[in-house]
């Protein structure tokens, strides 16, 4: 039976990303002893870790909303990007509401064309042939999905060290308070 043994060496990572594996400890005996920590040191060290934790947490969420609005403003492109080829060759012209400022709208005619301009962000805007924008946006929307993904798994696998992280801290505690019930009620026999 090992003093800690690592929750991340069952699953075969020590972190995720740059994100520390939290290790469970089984008997905090040795657990103190093997880091050469008293208590309160070893209490101040998990609430550091814990305060860590939810710090990355926080970023981990921001860039996942951020993800999360933007993979609805690239479908919206490619479907109006794919009406527009759809139009392409009909001779009617397509009638659309644009948003100039925070609610103003204005309504365009948009005669065929052969191109579209795309914003890349930081004031960049690009012409781009149809096909060329169907392409770059579906690429696009791949890797914000993979992304997500990749940032779902990176919340879950925090969350679970956040959650081991909270029982060690309650088990060192609790750990503690015994030892000191067990010392009060050996010093009056002793005496």
């Amino acid at each position: 039976m090992a003093a800690a043994s690592s929750s991340a060496t069952e699953s075969g990572l020590a972190e995720r990303r740059g994100i520390p594996a939290a290790s469970f400890v089984e008997d905090v005996q040795s657990y103190l002893n093997q880091s050469g920590l008293d208590v309160n040191s070893a209490l101040a060290f998990l609430q550091e870790r814990l305060q860590q934790y939810r710090v990355v947490e926080m970023k981990l969420l921001a860039q996942q909303r951020d993800l999360q609005a933007k993979i609805p403003d690239i479908e919206k492109c490619l479907d109006i990007v794919a009406t527009l080829q759809a139009k392409k060759g009909s001779g009617e012209a397509l009638i659309a509401d644009f948003e100039v400022s925070e609610g103003i709208y204005s309504r365009a005619r948009i005669e065929e064309s052969d191109s579209v301009c795309l914003w890349l962000g930081a004031n960049v805007m690009l012409e781009y042939s149809c096909e060329e924008a169907t392409a770059l946006l579906k690429k696009n929307l791949e890797n914000a999905k993979a992304s997500l993904e990749v940032l779902v798994a990176d919340l879950q696998f925090l969350r679970d060290q956040v959650t081991i992280t909270q029982v060690t801290i309650a088990r060192v505690y609790n750990w503690d308070v015994h030892q000191r019930k067990f010392r009060q009620a050996a010093s009056p026999k002793e005496s």
